[in-house]
């Protein structure tokens, strides 16, 4: 039994690195048509693209608790606490950065 669960983990977080990285692709080719047409501002195109990265940013986060979780040894621990401190400080940053771009684009808006 205990054995099956390790397999269901792995694959789960298989699984949750693939969404991520469709995630991060999907935006990538967006961005990259919305900037050739020229259809979105550059601001816009940075939100959007910005946004979808700290979406797939979590999900890696989780799938590397999941990979940890089956068996893990100091090191693995170690490595995930490190890896988990990256990916909270660019999440937290990006974050920070789109916060910023709602609020100016907000107050533009309010003076039209």
């Amino acid at each position: 039994m205990e054995e099956l669960v390790k397999l269901i983990t792995m694959y789960l977080a298989w699984f949750i690195e693939a969404v991520a990285a469709v995630i991060i692709g999907t935006a990538a080719v967006r961005a990259v048509v919305s900037y050739s047409r020229q259809q979105l501002t550059r601001e816009a195109i940075r939100l959007a693209f910005g946004s979808s990265l700290a979406l797939a940013l979590e999900f890696l986060l989780a799938a590397d608790i999941l990979e940890t979780a089956v068996a893990p040894t100091w090191n693995d621990i170690g490595q995930l606490a490190a890896i988990a401190v990256l990916r909270t400080a660019l999440n937290y940053f990006l974050e920070r950065e789109l916060r910023h771009v709602d609020k100016r684009d907000a107050a533009v808006a309010e003076l039209s």
